[in-house]
C-alpha cells in the first residue's frame, strides 16, 4: 500500500508538471497564430488512450485508437549510388471522408499510454518527434519556422516559464494558508548536534554548537548541510565545552558528502523521553512507561537518544539495566532483549524539546515571500547541477531517475507535502529544460538567440542533427539517472 501510494503521488504530480509545462508552449502557440497538430499529456507510441478534435465544428472523440499516418505518405526510392531517399507527399485531403480528422486544421487532444511526460507537436518545428514530413513542405504561414525569431523564442521558452509560475503559486498558497515553520539554530544548541561518521572525520563531534558557516550565521537549522554543500563550505565554526573551535573541512569534503547521499549527516541530539511503548515489548515487560527519561544501559551513560541507540545494538540477546529518571528518582528497569536488539519504545516528537519556529503570512504578504522562496530554490538547484557537471566531485554517480523521485514522496498521503514536492520538482523541471542541450527547451533557445544576434537562421538539416544529438545526450542521462537507481536497489 505504502508503494502504491507513492506511485500515484508520483504520476500526480509528475502528470501536472507535463501538462502546465506544455500549456505554457501551447498557449504562446496560439498567441502568435502558430498551429498546434498534437497537445498531449504522456506518450501515444502507436496508440493512445483517449484522443479528441474539432472536426467540421463538432468535437469528435475516440477511445484506445491506434495512429494513423498523418497528411502526408512515405515514398522510398534510391539513387544512382544505390543510398535510401524518403520523400513525403501531401495526401489529397478532398479525396478523404468528411468526418475524417485529417480534414481538419485544429489541435488533437489526448492522452498518450506511456505515463511519462507529455508534448506539443507545433507545426514546423524540429522536435523530439523528429516528424520530417511536413519540414519537406514549403514554408506556411502559420508554421512554427515562418514566425519572427523572438516569437519562436517566446514560444518556447513560455514551458519554463510556466513551470517557473507553477511554482510561485504553490509557494504562495502554502505560505498564505500555512505559514513557514523551521527548527532555529539556537534551539539545536539547547542540546548540540549529532554527527555521522563522515562529520566526525571532518573534526565534528556529538554536543558541538553549530555557531557559523564560513562566517555566516544560519538561522534555519535544516539549512546548514545544503549551506555546506552547495557553497562548498571551508570552516565550520562551533562552540565545544565552552570554547569557539574552527573546523577546517578538507578539500575533498564535497565529494565525500555526496557519496554518502546522507542529509542528516549533521543533525540535532535530544534526550530520549519515552512517547509510547509497544504492547508485548521488552520494555513493557521491564517496566518501561510513557515519560520515562531513558539514561543509561548498564554501567554506560546515554544522556541522548543517538547514544542509546548506538550502543544498544551490542546488547542482543541479552538481560541488562535499563537506566530511567521517573518523577525525579533514577531506577534500573530489568530489560530482557530479543534478536532485534529494540526496548519497543517510540521517542517523543520534537516540538517536546524545542520550540519551532514559526512565520505568518497574510495573503498579501505571502506573494512577495512566495516569489523569493521559488528563487531560492531556483538557484539553490542551479548549484546542485552545477555541482552535477563538476567530474572531480563524482555527483553524477548519485544522480537519481524515477525511483529516487518516487522515494521523496511520503508513505501517507498529505497534501501539504505534496504541493511543497510538486513544487520543488517544478523548479527542477524547469533547470533541467533550459539547459543548453538540442533536444530541450535550452537548445532550442540557445539557437534562437544565435538566430536574433546573428540574424543568420540555422538551417534545418543542421537542427535535425543537433535534435538527433540532444536526443542521444537525453537519452544518456536518462540511462545515467535511472542505471544509478537499479545499482542502489542492489547494493
Amino acid at each position: 500500500m505504502v508503494i502504491l501510494v507513492k506511485i500515484l503521488q508520483f504520476f500526480l504530480a509528475l502528470s501536472i508538471l507535463i501538462f502546465i509545462h506544455e500549456l505554457g508552449h501551447f498557449t504562446a502557440a496560439k498567441m502568435f497564430k502558430t498551429r498546434v497538430d498534437k497537445f498531449y499529456l504522456f506518450f501515444d507510441w502507436g496508440f493512445s488512450l483517449f484522443r479528441c478534435k474539432k472536426v467540421d465544428g463538432r468535437w469528435r472523440f475516440k477511445f484506445f485508437s491506434k495512429n494513423v499516418p498523418e497528411k502526408y505518405t512515405t515514398i522510398e526510392t534510391r539513387d544512382l549510388n544505390g543510398k535510401k531517399q524518403t520523400t513525403y507527399e501531401p495526401i489529397d485531403l478532398n479525396s478523404l471522408p468528411e468526418d475524417d480528422w485529417r480534414r481538419s486544421d485544429e489541435t488533437e487532444y489526448g492522452i498518450g499510454w506511456f505515463p511519462l511526460g507529455g508534448y506539443n507537436k507545433i507545426a514546423g518545428m524540429i522536435d523530439e518527434s523528429m516528424d520530417k514530413s511536413q519540414m519537406q513542405q514549403p514554408p506556411q504561414p502559420w508554421e512554427f519556422r515562418s514566425k519572427p525569431a523572438w516569437q519562436r523564442f517566446i514560444i518556447m521558452v513560455a514551458g519554463v516559464f510556466m513551470n517557473v509560475l507553477l511554482a510561485i503559486v504553490i509557494y504562495i498558497g502554502l505560505l498564505a494558508k500555512e505559514g513557514e515553520q523551521y527548527l532555529p539554530t539556537a534551539e539545536v544548541n539547547k542540546y548540540g548536534i549529532s554527527v555521522d561518521s563522515l562529520a566526525y572525520e571532518f573534526g565534528l563531534r556529538d554536543g558541538d554548537k553549530i555557531l557559523a558557516v564560513d562566517g555566516k550565521y544560519i538561522e534555519n537549522f535544516s539549512q546548514i548541510p545544503m549551506q555546506i554543500i552547495l557553497e562548498k563550505a571551508q570552516t565550520i565554526e562551533v562552540e565545544r565545552d565552552g570554547r569557539d573551535t574552527t573546523i577546517v573541512l578538507p578539500e575533498d569534503a564535497l565529494s565525500k558528502l555526496l557519496a554518502t547521499q546522507n542529509p542528516s549527516f549533521i543533525s540535532f541530539r535530544v534526550p530520549f523521553k519515552v512517547a509510547q511503548v509497544m504492547e508485548d515489548s521488552p520494555g513493557e515487560a521491564g517496566g518501561l512507561k510513557v515519560n520515562d527519561m531513558i539514561i543509561g544501559i548498564n554501567d554506560i551513560e546515554t544522556h541522548y537518544y543517538n547514544e542509546f541507540v548506538s550502543h544498544i545494538k551490542q546488547f542482543k540477546n541479552q538481560d541488562i539495566d535499563l537506566k530511567v529518571v521517573r518523577d525525579g528518582d533514577t531506577l534500573a528497569l530489568p530489560v530482557h532483549l530479543g534478536e532485534e536488539g529494540v526496548i519497543g519504545a517510540y521517542l517523543a516528537s520534537y516540538d517536546t524539546y524545542f520550540n519551532m519556529e514559526t512565520k505568518e503570512y497574510t495573503f498579501f504578504q505571502a506573494i512577495p515571500a512566495g516569489f523569493s522562496k521559488t528563487f531560492k530554490e531556483l538557484s539553490d538547484y542551479w548549484k546542485q547541477v552545477k555541482i552535477i557537471f563538476t567530474p572531480k566531485t563524482k555527483a553524477y554517480e548519485n544522480v537519481g531517475g524515477f525511483i529516487s523521485i518516487g522515494k521523496i514522496f511520503p508513505d501517507t498521503w498529505n497534501w501539504s507535502m505534496f504541493w511543497r514536492l510538486t513544487a520543488f520538482l517544478s523548479i527542477a523541471l524547469a533547470v533541467m529544460n533550459i539547459l543548453p542541450i538540442p533536444a530541450l527547451d535550452g537548445g532550442h533557445i540557445l539557437f534562437l538567440l544565435f538566430e536574433i544576434i546573428t540574424r543568420r537562421k540555422p538551417s534545418d538539416k543542421f537542427m535535425e542533427v543537433a535534435e538527433t544529438v540532444g536526443l542521444v545526450i537525453v537519452l544518456g542521462l536518462v540511462i545515467l539517472a535511472n542505471g544509478n537507481d537499479i545499482i542502489r536497489l542492489f547494493r
